[in-house]
């Protein structure tokens, strides 16, 4: 007897529906085929178990399991499941007259209980797009999948309860979840505030700056000053979610396994925060099972980079095309993927390696070139990609010991929401193109317009700190951003000295010990 299963294979960030063939014959045979990997293969003795458990014994026939499509690879141990359902559904031992109409995915335990899996919600995704009826996952993943609206979605614990439901024996109830509701009710809500924040108002400026046009930032200051702790508050003023944006994200980091037990959809942009000891695999994904990286895990929020020039030259070259393209291509001999990364890069450093040059207070220690040396492992062409570059100086006691707060995370996020807006509004005619910090070169000339007077700023800028065409670039780009949050339509002489002033970093003056480097 012939008997179909359907559950789901992820490829990427998207899933793909797998039907599970299970045919008994003569013969004592298992046989699994239709390119499964080990955990796949093992999967006999799970099922053979859980089914004892369950109250049935494997039957003494031959069977044979195909998973199509036969040229995608089968990974992992979620097809426990819908395997464990089509042999005794193929073998007799019970009837479900509505199997296919329910995609099913899940790990067995081998006392009957069903674990969670990685996935569920592009599964639940692709089981909507196919027309399933509904989609039966573990328990733990129920509120993950029961985002995804139109599609009945039953969580289950244990291998007896979906027979008992697919044979008609036992009703379960559909788990549903507002999302909308819950996504508007969480959206707001954060652990950090900048109100916390005392002094460094030229830093958070910056960083304002920064959330407003999606630039990319370089903080530089000596150990203690603030700049983890500043860094870490970015989400906090950074525009909220859409709604598309959160169930990709959610999509990601369901892929990757990220999820906790109950989790449901991300309201928050991600904050990811790689230690310098990371690989390039596992910070652009891939590996011998592919899998997203830092880089993806931080779409549409922030990957922060502590002690960037510690990080390995290789690591950080890797960087250099998802930084421009938004997305990370993985070709491997025997796969190739794409992962979204359009990520805001967020990096700190040291000015040096005793920490203290240009400090107002402590003595740098480092020999004579040992700074310029220190900033030259992070190489021209990746810094130039790197918008606004900041210095962070201490804060002196007298506003570290004041006990007035900050300027709140609220009322930094409402400038910013209205920049964003602005810009929302003039790339309304461009489907790939969201903030400033993504213009084109086409769009540079149309939107940045300089008056003669502005042009001879910057290239007075250009000229004596000898900046390359991408830098000049990345002027306009940050300028054009400080205009919107000026609210005004052309960008004037102030918003372009500020721009200027971003760019610290590619001044002739830094890190020579002759001259005085002014900030």
């Amino acid at each position: 007897m012939l008997v179909k299963t359907y559950g789901a294979a992820v490829t990427g960030i998207d899933a793909i529906v797998v039907t599970i063939e299970v045919v008994a014959d003569k013969g004592f045979a298992y046989t699994i085929v239709g390119l499964p990997d080990t955990a796949v293969k093992e999967s006999y003795e799970r099922v053979r178990a859980a089914m004892k458990q369950s109250g049935y014994e494997m039957p003494r026939k031959g069977i044979v399991v195909n998973m199509a499509p036969a040229d995608v690879k089968k990974e992992g141990s979620a097809y426990d499941l819908p395997i464990a359902i089509g042999v005794l559904t193929a073998t007799g031992l019970f009837e479900a007259p509505e199997l296919d109409k329910y995609m099913i995915m899940g790990e067995l335990s081998l006392d009957g209980s069903v674990q969670p899996i990685r996935g569920v919600l592009p599964m639940a995704i692709e089981a909507r797009a196919r027309g399933f009826k509904g989609i039966i996952v573990p328990e733990a993943n129920v509120t993950e999948a029961a985002v995804v609206n139109n599609i009945a979605v039953y969580g289950v614990e244990t291998l007896r309860q979906v027979i008992d439901f697919l044979r008609g024996a036992e009703q379960l109830q559909p788990t549903v979840v507002d999302t909308r509701a819950e996504f508007a009710s969480s959206m707001g809500i954060f652990d950090c505030d900048f109100a916390d924040v005392k002094g460094q108002e030229n830093v958070k400026r910056a960083l304002e700056v920064a959330c407003a046009g999606g630039h990319n930032i370089l903080l530089v200051g000596p150990p203690g000053a603030g700049k983890s702790m500043m860094a870490k508050r970015l989400p906090s003023i950074m525009p909220p979610l859409t709604l598309g944006e959160a169930l990709e994200t959610t999509k990601i980091h369901s892929v990757a396994g990220k999820l906790k037990r109950g989790s449901r959809l991300m309201t928050h942009r991600p904050f990811r925060s790689p230690h310098h000891t990371i690989s390039p695999v596992a910070l652009v994904g891939g590996g011998a099972n592919p899998m997203p990286g830092e880089i993806s895990l931080a779409h549409n929020g922030v990957l922060f980079l502590d002690e960037f020039p510690e990080f390995p030259r290789t690591v950080l070259e890797v960087l250099r095309q998802p930084l421009e393209d938004r997305h990370i291509s993985i070709s491997r001999a025997r796969y190739a993927v794409e992962y979204p990364a359009g990520f805001m890069l967020v990096a700190s450093m040291n000015p040096c390696p005793c920490g203290y040059y240009n400090h107002p207070t402590k003595p740098c220690t480092c020999p004579p070139g040992a700074v310029v040396k220190y900033l030259g492992r992070i190489s021209g062409p990746l810094l130039d990609r790197i918008d606004i570059q900041c210095e962070i100086l201490p804060v002196p006691f007298d506003e570290l010991s004041s006990m007035r707060s900050g300027e709140s995370s609220a009322a930094i996020r409402a400038r910013v929401i209205a920049a964003r807006e602005i810009q929302q509004r003039r790339f309304a005619g461009e489907p790939d193109v969201h903030c400033n910090a993504q213009m084109t070169p086409r769009m540079l000339a149309r939107y940045c317009a300089l008056s003669p007077k502005v042009m001879d700023i910057l290239r007075n800028a250009i000229n004596k700190y000898d900046m390359s065409a991408r830098a000049y670039d990345r002027i306009l780009k940050v300028a054009r951003t400080i205009a919107d949050l000026a609210g005004s339509e052309t960008i004037e002489a102030q918003h372009m000295n500020e721009a200027v002033s971003y760019r610290n970093l590619d001044r002739s003056t830094w890190g020579r010990t002759d001259v005085s480097t002014p900030f």
